[in-house]
C-alpha cells in the first residue's frame, strides 16, 4: 500500500537502538524507551500559508531525522509501525 502524508505531515519508519547492556543487567523490551531517531518515508505536499501559496518541506523521503519524544501518531500499515508527524516535530535532519 502507497501511502503519502497530507500537508506538512511526514511518514517516519523508527530507527531501532543498537542493544547496549552494562554488565548483566537486561532490560525488558516494555521498559525500553522508543527511539527519537527515524528514516523518512514519505513526505507530503507542504503548508498552504494564509494566501494560498505553498511552501514546499525541507525534509525529503530517505533522510535521516531526530523528533521530540513525545511528538507524532503512531500507525500500523502492513504490519508495520510508523510514526506520522507534523515537520514542526522534527529536532534535527541527521548527516
Amino acid at each position: 500500500m502507497k501511502v503519502r502524508p497530507l500537508h506538512d505531515r511526514i511518514l517516519v519508519k523508527r530507527e531501532e537502538e543498537d542493544e547496549a547492556r552494562a554488565g548483566s543487567i537486561i532490560i525488558p523490551d516494555t521498559a525500553k524507551e522508543k527511539p527519537q531517531r527515524g528514516r523518512v518515508v514519505a513526505v507530503g505536499n507542504g503548508k498552504v500559508t494564509e494566501d494560498g501559496k505553498r511552501v514546499p518541506l525541507d525534509v525529503k523521503s530517505n533522510d535521516r531525522i531526530l523528533f521530540g519524544k513525545y511528538s507524532g501518531s503512531e500507525v500500523t500499515i502492513d504490519g508495520d509501525e510508523y510514526l506520522i508527524l507534523r515537520e514542526d516535530d522534527i529536532l534535527a535532519i541527521l548527516d
